[in-house]
């Protein structure tokens, strides 16, 4: 085939004038040097293993290039990563190399500083763990927070063998309860406060807070004590005749308690006549609660 040089000569003399002014505008450019921090990647974490510890999380890199390219060098061009496929239990040092840098075209990886990265590796586990509420705040004026209940009860932890072994509890957001006078139901998130473990799934819990009627105790006086089976013709003296009732319950329900709500009895059953000292059983409404009776035994006699 025959040689034609001067064919379509335009076209190739305009191709070397544009290769000539882009040579010199490259060759004007002086050759610069520039460190940035760039983030570091963990890449190909073997199944079963977890980083431990807070790994660093960005390194220096030292980079070389024309002053245009390096000018034009944007946050995320340039990443570090570190290939772990072959790691193992146990701490290890591991070199990051310079051809393991991202960088875009034109511009070249001069030094990594640090040039090695230590790593301290466990085997994954999971862990089975009750959530447990935090409550902030005081309820109203004789009001106290009750039973604390949470929906889920527990949850399933992700994370290093060796952290999980001291894990005893999830948490969650804050219930405020103060000035509550009604018991109390919220939607909050659970979370773990070791930042090296994690949910499975992320979850949120309902924390329902008992608020109730604070508990008073009051001393009622002169409560009659009465005989309980007692056999067929015998008579029977009780002395003292009266007690005391220490009693306990909401405010409202103790102030408005009287002696004759109160029964105070000792149980003669199975008893022949005889003198003894029997114990006081105290028997009490709904919603008050018997806490002793002052004095707590009585002289019985039978006839």
């Amino acid at each position: 085939m025959a040689l034609h040089p001067f064919a379509n000569l335009p076209l190739k003399l305009v191709s070397l004038a544009i290769a000539a002014v882009l040579w010199l505008a490259v060759s004007g450019q002086s050759v610069v040097e520039r460190n940035v921090q760039v983030p570091l990647e963990y890449q190909n974490v073997p199944p079963g293993l977890e980083i431990v510890g807070e790994p660093p999380g960005a390194v220096d890199v030292r980079l070389r290039g024309s002053s245009g390219s390096l000018a034009r060098v944007q946050q995320g061009d340039v990443v570090a990563a570190l290939n772990l496929a072959g790691a193992r239990p146990g701490t290890r040092i591991l070199n990051l190399l310079s051809d393991e840098v991202r960088v875009p075209f034109g511009v070249a990886v001069v030094q990594v500083t640090p040039p090695t990265v230590s790593l301290e590796f466990e085997h994954s586990g999971q862990k089975v763990v009750t959530v447990s509420p935090v409550v902030e705040g005081e309820p109203a004026p004789g009001f106290v927070v009750g039973q604390i209940t949470s929906s889920p009860a527990t949850v399933v932890v992700l994370g290093p063998a060796g952290r999980l072994q001291t894990l005893r509890e999830a948490t969650t957001e804050p219930v405020q309860v103060g000035g509550a006078r009604r018991t109390l139901q919220d939607r909050v998130t659970i979370g773990i406060e070791d930042s090296a473990l994690r949910l499975r799934e992320p979850q949120v819990a309902t924390v329902t807070v008992e608020v109730l009627a604070a508990s008073v105790e009051r001393t009622v006086s002169a409560v009659i004590v009465r005989a309980v089976a007692a056999a067929a013709g015998t008579r029977v003296t009780i002395a003292p005749a009266v007690v005391d009732a220490r009693v306990r319950g909401s405010s409202e329900r103790i102030a408005a308690l009287q002696a004759t709500d109160l029964v105070a009895e000792v149980d003669l059953n199975t008893l022949t006549r005889g003198r003894y000292v029997l114990p006081v059983r105290l028997q009490t409404p709904p919603g008050v609660a018997a806490e002793r009776t002052e004095p707590a035994t009585v002289t019985v006699i039978i006839r």
